[in-house]
């Protein structure tokens, strides 16, 4: 059974502990879908000064299809290199954007956001979706939440090959 623990120390050791976190919570649970949700579930506990924390996930047509996320309705469908996310996958990197209304494109799901952090999600070096988080504050990701947020989407996809 799950229960919150407080978040206590230096950032670096709230995120350690959230990666235990996940790693105990999707170590033996085959099914993507649900591995997804308590993912996207446990960063929105975790992550203060957001409004939208999920996945999307890449379909053959090469657009990223809604996965499961915490926050209001989204958009459903985003084509590659389109808004932030679609960027993310185009270049194949995370992107962090200060300020969402200064990126080119940028997909306006929720009017709220000011910043975005999306990490792509790389499964046998392949890209099959990326993780998604919005915040109303601008600026409001560092160095260190991409650093271990990255960390979180690895532990993730080390257990993809078992998911069915």
């Amino acid at each position: 059974m799950f229960q919150t623990q407080a978040y206590e120390g230096s950032q670096e050791a709230q995120y350690t502990l959230l990666l235990s976190q996940l790693e105990a919570l999707i170590h033996d649970e085959p099914s993507r879908i649900a591995n997804l949700a308590n993912a996207a579930a446990l960063l929105g506990q975790f992550l203060n000064n957001i409004n939208w924390v999920g996945f999307y996930l890449l379909d053959a047509q090469d657009e990223l299809v809604l996965g499961p996320f915490q926050g209001l309705p989204a958009c459903t469908r985003i084509p590659v290199g389109k808004g932030v996310c679609g960027s993310a996958v185009q270049q194949a990197r995370t992107l962090r954007v200060d300020d969402v209304h200064q990126f080119p494109g940028h997909i306006a799901c929720d009017a709220a956001s000011r910043s975005e952090l999306v990490i792509p999600l790389v499964q046998d070096g392949t890209i099959v979706g990326v993780l998604d988080i919005d915040s109303p504050i601008e600026a409001s990701f560092d160095a260190v939440d991409q650093t271990y947020l990255e960390q979180y989407c690895q532990v993730l996809m080390k257990h993809a090959s078992s998911w069915r």
